[in-house]
């Protein structure tokens, strides 16, 4: 009858003193909603176009030469064929989304002219963009003339020595000599 009255009140009480060690743990700038909510990582969507990539962009190119300058069109339309949008947006956790749109309008297969929001230069965008930890300086990968001395050459295969296939000797030869 005793066993019977302990074993509900255990689990709960088991809950209770994991989630008292649990908060122990936690960091303490951070508040206890921003250490429970999910990670979310940085999504980067559609073509990155810079300042410089628009400054190279002139009247009178073709579409060609805009897709190797611009890359691929993230929107096109069949209903407006004379246009193509870029659109570029990069989001993170706990920032604001930036979003950049490039268009450049065409007169057959020449470009007419292009509207565009504030861009950033390639050194900006990149400094915006987290960077990996640094590593050390990994060793120079060199050895001394002594150090290869040390180690056997190495051995020949013996499948390399006899060919494995027999060519008859009728057979013609590739090349005409």
């Amino acid at each position: 009858m005793l066993e019977s009255i302990r074993l509900p009140l255990l689990f709960p009480l088991a809950l209770l003193m994991g989630g008292l060690s649990a908060c122990s743990t936690a960091p303490e700038s951070k508040s206890w909603i921003d250490t429970l909510s999910p990670y979310h990582f940085d999504r980067v969507q559609g073509n990155v176009v810079t300042r410089e990539q628009l400054a190279a962009l002139k009247p009178g190119m073709q579409r060609a030469m805009v897709k190797d300058i611009l890359g691929t069109p993230l929107l096109t339309s069949l209903f407006h064929a004379d246009r193509w949008d870029f659109v570029f947006t990069l989001s993170r956790q706990g920032t604001q989304s930036q979003s950049r749109h490039v268009t450049v309008f065409f007169k057959g297969d020449i470009v007419d002219r292009f509207e565009a929001d504030e861009l950033p230069s390639e050194a900006e965008f990149v400094a915006t963009l987290k960077s990996k930890p640094k590593m050390e300086k990994m060793p120079a990968m060199e050895a001394s003339a002594e150090k290869l001395e040390q180690f056997p050459p190495p051995a020949k295969p013996a499948a390399l020595a006899t060919p494995a296939v027999r060519v008859p000797a009728d057979y013609p030869p590739l090349e005409s000599q």
